[in-house]
C-alpha cells in the first residue's frame, strides 16, 4: 500500500507522537509499503528525505494539558496539501491527533482514501473538544476507522464524541533498541543505587515531589542517586532546588540522544515516573521495563493500563513525595524484588513490540479500505437512483 502518515507536532521536537509516527514508518516501510510522513518542523534538515517526508508549515508553541504543543495554525496549506494528495493518491491516510489543527483536518477533509484516526492524548477535560463539538464531528465523520492507544485515550475520546468506534492498539517499543546489555554510562555504574527519571522538566511530569521523595529515601538508604535526563522550562527551577535544599548525588544528564537514551537505562536499578496526570500512556515506562528495570510509578490511568502493580512496579498516589520516597526504599533495599519484578517486566515488554503494533495497525487500515470501499458502493448507488428518477 501506499500509505501517508499526517501528524500536527514540529518533526523535530521530540515526543511521543513523533516518535510513534517515526517507528510505525520505520516498521512499515520493512513490510514493503511505501511510507510518507507528513509534519510540520522547525529544522528544514529533518532526518527524512523530501521523497518521504513533507514538511508542511513551521510550528509555533501552544499551552496544552501543562505543556506545550509544537504545532502549525496555518490554515494557508490547502493548495500544496490538495496538490501532493493528488499526486501521491494514497491507499491510506492515518491521521495522528486528527482534531488537531491545522494540518490534520485540512488534510482530512482533502482526503480521498482510507482514512485512519489515532488518538493519542489523555486528560481531564478539553475545552477545544467541548465547545469546537459542533464543528469538528463533520471532520471525525470523515474517518473510516479509528484508534486509541489505550483504554483513558478511548474514554477520553468518547466523552467527547460518544459512540465513536474506537479500537485499543497501544504504543510500541523497539526491542532491538531497548533492550538488557548496553553499555552503561561509566561514572554511573558503581556500588550505588541508581534511579533513573526520563521525561521533559514540565510540571505534569512530577519530578518535584520526586525530588522530596529521593531527598526521603537518601536519608534511609545513602548509597544511591538520582538522575535525571531530559531538558525544559523548569530545567533551571530543579537546578535551583537542587542547590537551594543541598540535595546530593542528583546527576542532571540533560537531554539525551536517542542513541545514547538506553545506556542510561542500563546504568539505571530503578525507573521512577512521577507524573501528575494526563498521561495516555506512558512509553518511557516500556523503554525501562523492555531494559529489565522494576518501575515505581504514579496511579494515573495512562499508566494503570500498562503497568501491574506487584509484578512489574510498585505505584503510589500522585503528588505524593512521601509514597514516592517509602516506594524507592523498598526497592532500593530488596535486590531479589529488583530483579523479580525486571524480569517479568522484560517478559512483558516484548508484547509491544513494533512488529506487533503494526500488525494491528495494518488490520485497521484493511478494514478501513473495506468501510471506504463500502460507501463509495453506496454513494454511486443513490447517484444512479438520482439518474433514474430524473
Amino acid at each position: 500500500m501506499k500509505i501517508g502518515l499526517v501528524s500536527p507536532y514540529d518533526f523535530a521536537s521530540p515526543g511521543g507522537v513523533t516518535d510513534h509516527v517515526r517507528h510505525l514508518a520505520r516498521q512499515l516501510r520493512r513490510l514493503d509499503h511505501a511510507v510518507r510522513i507528513f509534519a510540520p518542523s522547525s529544522r528544514a534538515d529533518v532526518d527524512f528525505d523530501t521523497a518521504e517526508f513533507y514538511r508542511i508549515g513551521s510550528p509555533i508553541s501552544v499551552p496544552v494539558n501543562d505543556s506545550v504543543a509544537r504545532i502549525t495554525l496555518s490554515f494557508h496549506l490547502a493548495d500544496r496539501v490538495a496538490e501532493i494528495i493528488e499526486r501521491e493518491r494514497f491507499d491510506v491516510l492515518h491521521f495522528h491527533e486528527p482534531l488537531m489543527p491545522a494540518l490534520p483536518i485540512t488534510m482530512l477533509r482533502m482526503s480521498q482514501a482510507a482514512n485512519v484516526g489515532t488518538f493519542h492524548a489523555f486528560a481531564k477535560s478539553n475545552i477545544g473538544y467541548f465547545y469546537g463539538r459542533p464543528l469538528l464531528e463533520p471532520y471525525l465523520a470523515h474517518l473510516h476507522r479509528g484508534i486509541a492507544v489505550s483504554e483513558p485515550a478511548k474514554a477520553f475520546v468518547n466523552r467527547y464524541f460518544p459512540g465513536f468506534p474506537l479500537k485499543v492498539i497501544p504504543n510500541g517499543i523497539d526491542v532491538s533498541v531497548f533492550h538488557p546489555g548496553h553499555a552503561p554510562i561509566r561514572h554511573l555504574r558503581d556500588e550505588r543505587v541508581n534511579i533513573l527519571f526520563v521525561g521533559r522538566l514540565e510540571k505534569r511530569k512530577g519530578l518535584g515531589y520526586l525530588l522530596r521523595g529521593y531527598e526521603f529515601m537518601k536519608q534511609r538508604v545513602p548509597n544511591t542517586r538520582l538522575i535525571v535526563v531530559g531538558d525544559g522550562p523548569l530545567r533551571s527551577s530543579v537546578e535551583s532546588y537542587i542547590s537551594r535544599h543541598r540535595v546530593p548525588d542528583v546527576v542532571m544528564a540533560g537531554y539525551v540522544p536517542d542513541t545514547v537514551l538506553p545506556r542510561y537505562y542500563c546504568s539505571a536499578d530503578i525507573f521512577c515516573a512521577p507524573a501528575t496526570g494526563a498521561e495516555s500512556f506512558g512509553i518511557v515506562l516500556l523503554e525501562a521495563m523492555a531494559t529489565g528495570l522494576p518501575v515505581v510509578a504514579t496511579e494515573i490511568d495512562g499508566y494503570m493500563s500498562v503497568l501491574e502493580p506487584g509484578r512489574d512496579s510498585l505505584t503510589v498516589q500522585p503528588k505524593s513525595w512521601s509514597e514516592l520516597g517509602a516506594a524507592l526504599v523498598i526497592l532500593a533495599r530488596d535486590a531479589q524484588l529488583r530483579t523479580r519484578m525486571g524480569a517479568y517486566g522484560l517478559e512483558k515488554a516484548r508484547r509491544y513490540a513494533w512488529d506487533e503494533v503494526a500488525s494491528q495497525v495494518l488490520e485497521v487500515y484493511g478494514e478501513a479500505r473495506q468501510i471506504r470501499a463500502q460507501r463509495e458502493m453506496v454513494r454511486s448507488g443513490e447517484v444512479l437512483n438520482v439518474h433514474d428518477a430524473v
